[in-house]
């Protein structure tokens, strides 16, 4: 057991330190070539963060472990929400622009809505309940559409840049191939390690997913946020957890989706009610208390709400 737990961590360190030199070596390659910044952060950078998912998703759908995804995806945005906000609102209140509350905060409820629908077929009719390939190319459509958006707000709307780090040619391309040897390696000792613990400690493969792997490949999102919230840079820290949840369901699902169809169990419903209501609450905090603010007591109740969900997680299996 400890030596699949052993491993288990340098899988994520090696899934973390990959996304890291992958973001590294992409903005500087993006930098070269004359990308704007601001669409740096906003595509690059975020899919470094939620680059982790991807790549343990994949390998779950070839490994045939298909409940991992999706427990994996639902269970790191109500991790993002929940627990990283709720760190980052603890270290400092975070102040959010009136951009974030009314188009990117709602996209990303949308989102949850839209993967709420998806799964459950048979509410409709007596399908059974599946993530087809057909419904990836609509969540593919609906991230089109963000990555639209994001361009277009890139040209009026002005932010925090992201550092670029400076690479020469040769740097550039060690730092690509090391982000990809990272996310690979890193991806298959995590979910493979992963698949071993659930079976010694009997855990399903849905919880696994929800809880180890979903704590797991949100570290990157929970390092970024909670430095930009105590670099007071509020922004970045809730930009970053938004464009991620985002990422996650309309881009890593839909990869996902297109590559093995998702059967969705009903059980999850709970885990994707949560989620849901993760969102709401999140929209709802921007209008209590001080406008626009997450304030510290709102960040305290997010992560008692986090507490009190893994434990019925626990109690569930």
């Amino acid at each position: 057991m400890w030596l699949e737990i052993l491993l288990l961590i340098i899988g994520f360190a090696l899934l973390i330190k990959g996304a890291d030199f992958f973001v590294d070596g992409a903005s500087a390659l993006a930098d070269r070539m004359a990308v704007s910044q601001i669409v740096i952060g906003l595509t690059i950078v975020a899919f470094g963060t939620s680059a982790p998912e991807l790549v343990v998703n994949l390998f779950a759908v070839v490994s045939g472990k298909t409940d991992i995804s999706l427990g994996n995806i639902i269970g790191s945005n109500i991790v993002n929400i929940l627990l990283i906000l709720g760190i980052a609102g603890l270290i400092r209140p975070l102040q959010t622009q009136k951009n974030t509350v009314w188009r990117e905060i709602p996209f990303a409820l949308l989102a949850v809505l839209v993967l709420l629908v998806m799964c459950n077929d048979s509410f409709f009719d007596n399908n059974s309940n599946l993530l087809t390939r057909s419904e990836a190319i609509v969540l593919l459509l609906f991230f089109t559409i963000f990555i639209t958006y994001s361009f277009a707000i890139s040209k009026i709307d002005v932010r925090d840049e992201p550092e670029i780090k400076q690479l020469s040619g040769k740097m550039l391309i060690l730092y690509l191939f090391l982000g990809i040897f990272g996310l690979i390696f890193g991806g298959q000792l995590t979910v493979s390690n992963a698949v071993k613990l659930a079976a010694q400690w009997e855990l399903s493969d849905k919880l696994t997913g929800l809880t180890i792997l979903a704590i797991g490949t949100s570290l990157p999102e929970l390092v970024t946020s909670a430095v930009a919230a105590y670099k007071n840079k509020a922004d970045i820290a809730i930009g970053n957890i938004i464009g991620s949840n985002i990422f996650n369901i309309f881009f890593i699902l839909g990869i996902t989706a297109l590559v093995s169809p998702l059967p969705f169990a009903s059980i999850m419903n709970m885990d994707l009610g949560i989620l849901l209501l993760a969102s709401v609450l999140l929209f709802l905090t921007m209008f209590t208390g001080k406008k626009r603010i997450l304030d510290r007591w709102e960040a305290g109740v997010f992560i008692v709400l986090y507490v009190m969900y893994t434990g019925y997680l626990i109690i569930r299996n």
